[in-house]
């Protein structure tokens, strides 16, 4: 019968999913405030006529959504799903493939960036969804019927979204454009998608000479690992504030460490040791290190970078940030080369204008 089903077996959850052709929506509800690592709660998936809100918390139920997750012959329909990638990885070991992401594909038709479900589906569709149940308790059980509602509003439509946004790409010529985009994030989500040069995320790092980021650079892929590993918040484990005044001022010695630790508030004295052995070894790779950097040549060249790529995103209709972030083009500015997010096609789309402008930044002379 179709309509909406609640799945707690996992015998069940196998037996629907065998029937699956073509295409399924889905989406996820998932508890990460306290974790490093989303706490999988609830999935979505629409499946023709039904809706299947499956229970994540039964034992067994990962291991039977995992062969819909690999079936390359279903694609995926879902809606802003970078976090919702981590999750399913997480907890089913493999993410879903191929994917149609409805947000990145209303953004690639020049319809809006970065749009919510809500109201891409009101723009679009002319349908108001309620989004009231935003920050509910998903791991609580039984939830209630506005959760479950709000749920299955999630996924119910995302096949008429696809339809039209489908078509608009194709008319657009730009269906490749969206593959790579949803591929690049796919594997990124595989891969475990960990930034090799933390430092160039933090604005303050900008501020340190070469020594103290490289001091900041282990700090931050240390913490990174113990949070995954102890399966903490990053800041919980080292915060972002402290990390860099210790890149600045690095303390003498291991004592030395603890005794500024001790008179900070919350500080992770715990870790004390742990830290000092981070912040004093060398990384093997630290001598290639991209340096992030605030000088008046920097900043003009950016601007120069930015203007470009505005006019570029004007003639392809395309909306603000789409085409490159002022972060992409910042990296591309400081490690002298193409980073992966503006590979591709958006490299083909850029390279012609903003060649020029690197080339003439590439003249002036590094610093230190």
């Amino acid at each position: 019968m179709a309509g909406t089903h609640w799945i707690d077996d996992p015998a069940e959850l196998a037996r629907r999913i065998a029937s699956c052709k073509g295409r399924v929506g889905l989406d996820t509800e998932f508890i990460r405030e306290r974790t490093y690592w989303p706490q999988l709660a609830l999935v979505q998936a629409a499946t023709g006529d039904d809706i299947l809100l499956v229970d994540m918390l039964v034992p067994g139920m990962p291991a039977a959504l995992a062969p819909l997750l690999r079936d390359a012959s279903i694609a995926k329909v879902m809606h802003s799903a970078s976090e919702d990638l981590v999750a399913l990885q997480y907890a089913c070991g493999c993410v879903p493939k191929p994917l149609f992401d409805t947000q990145i594909a209303a953004a690639l038709c020049g319809i809006g960036a970065g749009m919510g479900y809500q109201r891409l589906v009101a723009d679009m569709l002319g349908i108001a969804v309620d989004k009231g149940e935003t920050r509910s308790d998903w791991l609580r059980r039984p939830l209630s019927a506005q959760q479950l509602d709000y749920a299955a509003d999630d996924v119910r439509h995302l096949f008429a979204l696809h339809d039209r946004l489908d078509a608009r790409l194709a008319s657009l010529d730009r269906g490749e454009w969206l593959r790579e985009d949803c591929a690049r994030m796919v594997d990124a989500a595989d891969s475990g998608g960990e930034d090799p040069w933390p430092h160039l995320a933090l604005r303050a790092a900008q501020f340190l000479d070469a020594d103290a980021q490289r001091r900041l650079l282990r700090l931050l892929r240390w913490r990174e690992t113990q949070a995954r590993d102890s399966d903490r918040p990053r800041n919980w484990i080292l915060d972002g504030e402290l990390a860099v005044l210790l890149a600045k001022n690095p303390p003498g010695d291991a004592t030395a460490l603890r005794r500024s630790l001790e008179s900070r508030p919350k500080s992770p004295l715990r870790l004390s040791n742990a830290i000092w052995n981070a912040l004093s070894t060398p990384l093997a790779d630290e001598a290639a290190m991209p340096l992030a950097r605030d000088d008046e040549g920097d900043r003009k060249t950016l601007r120069r970078l930015q203007d470009a790529v505005a006019e570029r995103s004007r003639e392809l209709a395309l909306p603000d940030g789409v085409l490159a972030s002022r972060r992409w083009l910042q990296a591309l500015l400081e490690q002298k080369q193409w980073p992966p997010m503006l590979a591709g096609w958006r490299r083909g789309q850029l390279e012609p204008v903003l060649a020029p402008l690197l080339a003439g930044d590439a003249a002036k002379p590094a610093t230190a």
